[in-house]
């Protein structure tokens, strides 16, 4: 629990940076971070901080940037689709 409450301020600034460079809503921005964590197998939390400190100028590790991305080219495709 206390695990949970700690790592949701950095899914909260995940989700805020998404929402402002993919202009998506807080749901889609939550989406984009649910998709990658499942195809990077790794919690939700730990690819919010990468999300963060790739916002903050370090680089995510390759797979985490390679999925990120796989998921950010997903959301923008539907996007477009649905526009």
């Amino acid at each position: 629990m206390r695990r949970a409450l700690a790592g949701r301020p950095v899914i909260e600034q995940a989700r805020g940076i998404l929402m402002a460079t993919e202009e998506c809503t807080a749901d889609q921005a939550w989406d984009i971070l649910r998709q990658t964590s499942q195809h990077a197998n790794l919690k939700v939390r730990e690819i919010a901080g990468e999300v963060v400190a790739d916002a903050t100028g370090t680089v995510p590790p390759g797979p985490v940037r390679t999925h990120l991305r796989e998921a950010v080219r997903q959301h923008r495709a539907a996007r477009r689709k649905a526009s």
